[in-house]
């Protein structure tokens, strides 16, 4: 992701603003649930591609000690304003993952596992998230579906207009390849009393991985898929899946 190193730069100060739908207290309780049906109760859980840190602060609330990492420093700004102190936020690819020492738990939602366009970054990831995990730990992480980026985003765009913020996402999903870019353009306004806006333009690539693809990198990382869940439930997923989770185990305990 070295290309992507600037992708939420610019986003990343306007980000919440524009995902204000996203209904950030199911995720967390759905997730909280997930961990809680491990017997992860408390102990080190690190969010990966933590992003602005809404779900990092609504996990340390539950009393886990919290890592929230991200590529993107503009994004763990946001996300330092918003987290307790005693969550400990870090930049970092997470292709190279690298911690102090294990976790009990590690989660990577809202897409985050996505912008591993290729496999080989998505195993260099799941090899990664193996060395820092405990043994018996898990590995919770969502995916956008092929169905959701062909026949729910597709190719088209997007407008959102406000009083001081605009935003315009052009869309293009390549069926050939299964990677959907996305070509964002912020109008912020900088100066109210002369009417000016400030424009940031960033892509964004993601992929949609099949599940069976999904399972062989991890057995290959060296841990077992041990559920995939329609997302927000406990049911398998459905052809119109939009989005899927996985619950990964280090080891068999």
């Amino acid at each position: 992701m070295e290309e992507d190193n600037n992708i939420y730069s610019g986003f990343a100060y306007v980000y919440d603003r524009f995902m204000d739908n996203i209904p950030y207290d199911m995720w967390h309780s759905y997730i909280h649930g997930l961990l809680r049906d491990y017997n992860i109760n408390n102990g080190i859980v690190a969010e990966l591609a933590c992003g602005t840190g809404t779900i990092t602060s609504m996990l340390a609330a539950d009393g886990y000690d919290m890592i929230g990492i991200d590529i993107s420093g503009d994004m763990l700004s946001a996300a330092y304003s918003k987290c307790p102190s005693n969550v400990l936020l870090l930049q970092q690819d997470i292709r190279e993952l690298d911690l102090y020492g294990p976790a009990a738990a590690m989660v990577c939602v809202c897409d985050g596992m996505n912008y591993l366009v290729s496999e080989k970054d998505l195993y260099n990831t799941l090899c990664r998230v193996r060395i820092f995990l405990d043994y018996g730990g898990v590995f919770i992480f969502d995916l956008k579906t092929r169905y959701f980026y062909e026949n729910v985003l597709g190719s088209r765009v997007i407008a959102d207009n406000r009083d001081d913020l605009s935003l315009i996402w052009e869309n293009e999903f390549n069926k050939d390849t299964d990677i959907n870019e996305y070509f964002i353009t912020i109008y912020s306004l900088c100066d109210g009393e002369n009417g000016l806006f400030e424009r940031f333009d960033e892509l964004h690539r993601q992929r949609a991985y099949s599940i069976g693809k999904v399972k062989e990198l991890v057995k290959k990382a060296g841990m077992e898929t041990v559920a995939v869940y329609n997302a927000f439930t406990k049911e398998e997923p459905l052809d119109n899946s939009e989005r899927v989770y996985f619950i990964v185990k280090n080891g068999i305990v």
